[in-house]
């Protein structure tokens, strides 16, 4: 029987002390060689038995094996040197030194297709496993090649796509592109940005979905965040064509955030992941304030749509902060499916 309110997280969840520096983003491998290899893979089972623990209904790599959720899959790429860096613009936020496309980009073999058929191996529970989206990807570079935002974007739309039908027939069960700049670049994720999104998702059989949040509890994203009003009305821009598109679940930020809820009606008929779990934060929220986000959402998404889920990855956070929020995470959505069967 298909479990009702099914709960996720968005994508990363920390790593062991003993792998990376804890509570930082991009932070560099403690190991090397073999080593690294057998501990991301020990990385990968703690995790899967924390949400195994906290009750999580579909289970992921926690990005264990990945320094960083875009970055990690371009360092595979030919095309990209990362030796030859500059300092960008991300989303319109941040500076950072990126790697530049100085040629024609290419996926020379699988990035994360052995580390799919591992968790495979692990668990019987439903995977999903997250990609950069095709926006996200070109908005964490410096193209000194194709000179052209859009053109970039379809080949690596080409590139993910190869990626994701060898991910199925590892034995994921979805597949989700991470799109924080489709909060960003709105003509653009209207024009193309979708469309690569489809691109990328084309012959796929498995269930897919798109992330689009606010971005990481870092202090960068929290400044935006501050400044931008009482209401946060991005999701309203992208969400009318989202819901024509072939992409069958969105993953969105509610918990804490300034989003209306009733935006969620912009995609009645998709199914959803609701952020019901604040990640900008180190407090745990308790399992009745993430039903209760579940509950306002339950009035714009019929309830075999919802999935509830984390904000965004929670890879800043310590281990046992993140551990608690699972936990709050799967009680909230017990309560909410009590209340929905009786």
């Amino acid at each position: 029987m298909k479990t009702l309110l099914p709960t996720a997280t968005a994508g990363s969840l920390p790593k062991p002390s003993w792998l990376a520096k804890p509570e930082t983003l991009w932070s560099p491998w403690k190991l090397q060689g073999a080593e690294l290899v057998e501990g991301k893979q020990d990385a990968l089972r703690l995790t899967l038995d924390d949400q195994d623990r906290a009750g999580i209904d579909i289970v992921s790599d926690g990005e264990q094996t990945r320094q960083h959720f875009v970055t990690t899959f371009i360092e595979h790429l030919g095309g990209v040197d990362f030796e030859n860096r500059q300092t960008v613009r991300i989303r319109d936020r941040y500076d950072a030194s990126v790697p530049s496309v100085v040629g024609a980009v290419t996926r020379e073999k699988p990035v994360f297709v052995e580390d799919a058929k591992f968790l495979r191996a692990l668990t019987s529970k439903p995977i999903k496993w997250a990609l950069p989206g095709p926006m996200t990807m070109i908005d964490t570079l410096h193209d000194g090649y194709y000179g052209s935002r859009e053109k970039l974007a379809w080949e690596f739309a080409r590139i993910l796509n190869q990626e994701a039908r060898e991910l199925e027939a590892a034995g994921v069960d979805i597949i989700q592109f991470d799109e924080p700049a489709f909060n960003v670049f709105f003509d653009e994720v209207n024009d193309w940005g979708i469309a690569a999104l489809e691109a990328a998702i084309e012959g796929l059989r498995c269930e897919t979905a798109v992330h689009i949040c606010y971005g990481y509890g870092i202090k960068a994203n929290i400044d935006w965040k501050n400044g931008l009003g009482a209401e946060w009305r991005q999701y309203e821009e992208i969400f009318p064509k989202l819901r024509e598109s072939r992409i069958d679940l969105i993953s969105l930020e509610c918990q804490n955030s300034r989003v209306p809820m009733d935006l969620i009606e912009l995609i009645r008929g998709k199914k959803v992941m609701v952020g019901a779990i604040d990640v900008a934060t180190h407090a745990v929220e308790t399992p009745e304030a993430v039903a209760d986000t579940l509950r306002k959402a339950l009035r714009f998404v019929d309830a075999g749509n919802l999935y509830p889920c984390t904000n965004c990855g929670m890879a800043p956070l310590p281990r046992h902060v993140a551990r608690g929020k699972l936990r709050a995470l799967a009680a909230g959505a017990a309560i909410v499916r009590r209340e929905l069967s009786a």
